[in-house]
């Protein structure tokens, strides 16, 4: 049975990295922050991360806080039924979390990317799409936790690795993951 894999942390962990990384790996990525950036190029708003920050609280207000989950269960499903290895990227909430536990239980992998918060904002103010300010990197991470249960996930993590270093050494403590949760299959 195939391991669905969760990806969470806070913006500038290294989700992204390591996301691309099981993608190469063979995984199937399912990325819940799609659904915001197709509402956000729906409503033919900018992209930027004010209207997502609307975009997100506004779907979730609307459809509950498990908004995210339940619109790609379909999607986990069908992978599932072809046997595809799947990689969640951008779970949010605590709810979106009770949501895929209750569903998978045995096949749910949740992975923290833990990045100390200085070394998280210089990140997000130099990466190429999307920069953030310091300010604004500090507002997101206030956001995420008050307003959509961000923290949660985080702290419920079956793995949690520490990411204060460059993407060669996070990709090695990518592999060692894969490694230990391979192991636990057999």
């Amino acid at each position: 049975m195939e391991k669905i894999i969760a990806v969470v942390g806070l913006c500038g962990s290294g989700k992204s990295v390591a996301a691309d990384f099981f993608e190469k790996q063979g995984y199937i990525k399912i990325h819940f922050g799609q659904i915001t950036m197709d509402e956000v190029k729906k409503r033919n708003l900018p992209v930027n991360e004010t209207n997502e920050r609307i975009v997100r609280e506004e779907l979730r207000s609307e459809h509950g806080m498990g908004a995210y989950a339940v619109k790609s269960l379909p999607k986990i499903d069908e992978l599932l039924s072809r046997g595809d290895k799947i990689l969640i990227d951008g779970l949010y909430s605590f709810s979106e979390y009770k949501i895929l536990i209750g569903k998978y239980p045995k096949q749910l992998v949740v992975l923290a990317i833990f990045t100390d918060k200085d070394l998280r904002y210089k990140r997000l103010s130099t990466r190429e799409y999307r920069p953030l300010s310091y300010k604004e990197a500090e507002l997101r991470d206030f956001a995420e936790i008050e307003n959509i249960e961000k923290g949660g996930p985080i702290a419920i993590a079956d793995y949690t690795i520490i990411n204060n270093f460059d993407k060669y050494e996070l990709e090695k403590k990518l592999i060692s993951f894969l490694k230990t949760i391979t192991q636990n299959l057999n």
